[in-house]
This record gives structure tokens, sequence and C-alpha cells, in this order.
């Protein structure tokens, strides 16, 4: 990547991420909506690395965590085997089919939590089903926020203990992700100079950005989940 590229993927993160610590999703994917215009998609999933981990790392750091610890270790012991299965499927598959069908999967959860945001709740074997399927999209795509926050929002109550859950699932599958990586060598010597120039301005920033969330007003909050869920799998499915 050019120096000019590396400073315009760094301002963009500054800003798709700041909204994902404050919301809990969305940034990878309006990052790539936006980015891979001039940066192959596959690049830019790779890069998201970086600025997930910041989020997570950031937004656990400085926040109450009110974390169910049950809940979480079932949804990552599922979750972890999507992501084997999704990291594969980076590796082996061209990915514009599932792109597809994971986009059509968002738009479902997304039109689903914008009709009744409030009234939501997911059946326990579903939410299995989600676990898996939010790995297997971590894997392959570097985004499991549509699917993982529709299942959150089906069975935690509060926002903060929503995004805390979110944010710790996150991080593990990421971590499960960096190791996929460095098996197979993917993170190439741009990305990786990428990502050291832009982690000092990003952790800056996400540090400050993290303030907002505790203003956020709780229907706000899901309202602009799921209508963040909707708009995310429209824009994949057309990208």
């Amino acid at each position: 990547m050019s120096q000019q590229i590396i400073v315009l993927l760094t301002a963009v993160c500054a800003l798709t991420y700041s909204f994902e610590i404050v919301f809990g999703l969305a940034g990878t994917i309006m990052m790539v909506a936006i980015m891979s215009l001039i940066v192959a998609p596959q690049v830019l999933v790779v890069y998201s690395l970086l600025p997930q981990i910041l989020v997570a790392l950031v937004g656990l750091g400085r926040t109450r965590r009110r974390l169910d610890v049950r809940l979480l270790a079932g949804m990552l012991g599922f979750a972890t085997l999507g992501a084997l299965l999704g990291l594969f499927l980076f590796f082996q598959l061209p990915p514009e089919l599932f792109r597809h069908l994971f986009a059509a999967a968002i738009i479902v959860f997304g039109a689903y939590l914008v009709l009744s945001p409030k009234g939501l709740r997911v059946h326990p074997g579903v939410g299995r089903v989600l676990d898996v399927l939010a790995g297997v999209s971590q894997g392959l795509f570097g985004v499991s926020g549509p699917i993982a926050m529709t299942r959150l929002l089906g069975t935690v109550e509060h926002k903060t203990d929503v995004r805390n859950h979110a944010l710790a699932f996150f991080l593990c599958l990421n971590l499960v992700r960096a190791g996929g990586y460095v098996v197979h060598q993917t993170i190439t010597a741009d990305v990786a100079m990428a990502m050291v120039w832009s982690a000092p301005v990003l952790l800056l920033v996400l540090w400050f950005a993290n303030h907002l969330h505790v203003h956020v007003n709780e229907a706000w909050f899901r309202r602009v989940v799921a209508w963040a869920i909707l708009l995310g799998g429209v824009s994949m499915w057309w990208h």
C-alpha cells in the first residue's frame, strides 16, 4: 500500500470503528464497503484484525465488565468450530456465492430487528446455530457482528451487557483468526506496515470514542444496531 492509501485507510477506520466501539458492530462492514473501491476486499479483511482487536481491548478495558461467563463460553465453543470452517473457506474457496448468502442472512436479521427490536427472543437451539454461523462469518469475512448481535439482543437485556459480551466474543474469535493468518502466512508486508502506522492513531481515537457509549439511549442503541445490520446486509449484497 502507498502512504496515501494507508493515511486514507486509517482515517476511514477512525470513523467506522468509533461507531463500532459505541454500538458494538458494523465497523468492518462500513470500512470494507468504503475502502474496497481501491483496496482488495480480502486484504481489508486481513487488515481489519488490528482495529477489531483494538476496539475489543479498549472497550472491555474501559467499562464495567458484566459478563455471563457460562453464556460466553457456550457461544465461543460453537463459534470456534464455525471460525475454523470459515478460515478454511477463506483460504480455499472463492467467496462470492457465500458473500451473497451471508448478505441475505444479514438482511433477514436486520429486517426482523427493525420491525420488532424490543420483542426479540432467541431460542437456545437457534442461538447455537447463530453462534456457529457467526464463527463461520468471522473466519471467512472478518465480520460476525450482525449475527452475534442478533443472538445477543435476543439473549441479554441491558445495552452495556450486550456490548460487553459482543466485544469479548469478537476478541476471542479474532485471536482464532489471527492464529489462522499466522499459520498460513496471510499477513503480508504491506498489511503489516499499514497496521504498524495505523495502530497508534486508532488506539488514541478509540480511547476517546469509547466514552460515547454511556450517553446512548437504550432504545436508540437497539434501533441504530438494527438499522446498521439491515443496511450492512444490503451494502454487502450490492457491493
